[in-house]
């Protein structure tokens, strides 16, 4: 697993290893799922070369506040209406960094 950046992501990649900030964290909105309602939300996500929004489900969001710096592990890139998102797999993890 490679850490990589922002400007580096591309759609199909798997497997993401990556550390930036949640610049912004809207409020999570409820989904129906094939396993009942799951709260969703896509963050702005952003390091020194760019911005990606990510999708957040249940406990992700949970575990992170807005300007904390992250690091995600186990993420994989898809394309969405001409944009890319970054998304956290199954076995993926999304942690907040303690600032040096």
């Amino acid at each position: 697993m490679t850490e990589m950046t922002v400007e580096e992501l591309s759609p199909e990649a798997d497997d993401v290893e990556i550390e930036g900030t949640i610049a912004e964290l809207p409020n999570p909105r409820a989904v129906s799922t094939r396993y009942g309602q799951k709260r969703i939300t896509t963050v702005r996500f952003e390091d020194d070369t760019g911005t990606v929004d990510l999708t957040l489900w249940e406990e992700e969001i949970d575990a992170i506040e807005e300007g904390a710096k992250v690091h995600i592990t186990g993420a994989y890139v898809r394309e969405w209406a001409d944009d890319i998102q970054l998304n956290i797999g199954r076995d993926g993890n999304i942690e907040m960094v303690e600032e040096e």
